[in-house]
């Protein structure tokens, strides 16, 4: 008996939507259930041919169980490793290396030092830094968010340099990103799961939380076609399983925003009816892709395109799309 399970945590609809939708679908030899841990032993499998993860950026411990059921051939979603190594900043790079369009973006030295260090731990950063070059690359307004964070925590609006280094004092330990602001005309939030599904959903920031998905922007198929192929590419060069992209439209470009979102909302009173069946089907589908795909005691999980050319030594490019 193959098992698929779903690690989870605050969230209700849909770990119990996905559970039942892998039972209702799955072939004989194959159910789902909720991952139960009552201990864990170094190299034990996990008993789980395939594990949805949607909680493990939360708790390390879990972090740490995913990792040791990957070695004995779990096919986790998502990567547990590549996840604990990506963040924002990477995501943009990587873009501007693949020519998908993303806001001009730094990366910030976290105004508080961090623990266990000192001054004399930041011999190679210069003092002042460059800040009137930032400035002027990035521009204002701008937008300073957490470099590895995630659910709108931390997010402010700078209308000028005064206003960053007033707002910049008050982050702490934080590393933060200063990111143009992209003043768009439509905006789009894209589910992509294993790398070929794509939903794209008419989203707008700007609304309060259990509004954004009512969103309704027109748009030409053209477009659509672009959103859904950087969508594609990025998280096939990333690595994602599981993933949302969000997609701002500026002058009838679309810029990649936000691509690091491996636990995205999936919520029935949030996304929606249409997108949460779409979520659940799609899920439920793809784990049991993977659960069939899946060989004993092999490495079962997802590399992306950026660490097979990384392995190869080949430049970034579409040939292995």
């Amino acid at each position: 008996m193959k098992k698929i399970g779903i690690l989870f945590g605050r969230e209700n609809t849909f770990p119990q939507a996905f559970v039942d939708r892998v039972n209702q679908l799955a072939p004989n030899g194959v159910s789902a259930e909720f991952v139960r841990l009552d201990k864990v032993i170094q190299g034990d499998p996990s008993g789980y041919s395939v594990i949805v993860d949607r909680i493990s950026h939360d708790v390390p411990f879990y972090r740490a169980f995913l990792k040791n059921a990957a070695i004995s051939g779990t096919a986790v979603i998502n990567n547990p490793f590549w996840e604990s190594a990506d963040e924002k900043f990477f995501n943009n790079a990587l873009a501007v290396k693949l020519g998908i369009p993303v806001p001009k973006t730094v990366i910030l030295p976290s105004h508080e030092l961090p623990p266990d260090t000192s001054g004399e731990s930041f011999r190679n950063l210069a003092y002042p830094m460059d800040w009137e070059a930032m400035f002027d690359y990035v521009g204002f307004p701008a937008y300073m968010k957490p470099f590895a964070g995630g659910g709108w925590k931390n997010v402010y609006r700078l209308e000028d340099k005064d206003a960053f280094y007033e707002q910049h004092t008050s982050t702490g330990q934080l590393v933060m990103l200063l990111q143009e602001e992209i003043v768009f005309e439509s905006y789009y939030r894209c589910y992509c799961i294993g790398g070929k599904y794509v939903r794209i959903m008419a989203y707008d920031p700007r609304n309060p939380h259990h509004e954004r998905y009512q969103a309704s922007f027109p748009a030409k198929a053209k477009l659509l076609k672009t959103i859904e192929g950087y969508v594609l590419k990025l998280n096939r060069y990333l690595g994602y399983d599981f993933n949302t992209v969000e997609l701002a439209v500026r002058d009838g470009i679309p810029y990649a925003i936000d691509f690091c979102n491996p636990a995205p909302d999936a919520d029935r009173a949030s996304v929606g009816e249409e997108n949460f069946e779409w979520v659940v089907n799609t899920m439920a589908k793809y784990a049991l892709e993977r659960s069939n795909s899946a060989r004993e005691g092999l490495d079962n999980l997802t590399w992306g395109q950026y660490i097979h050319h990384a392995v190869a030594r080949t430049p970034l490019n579409e040939t292995s799309l």
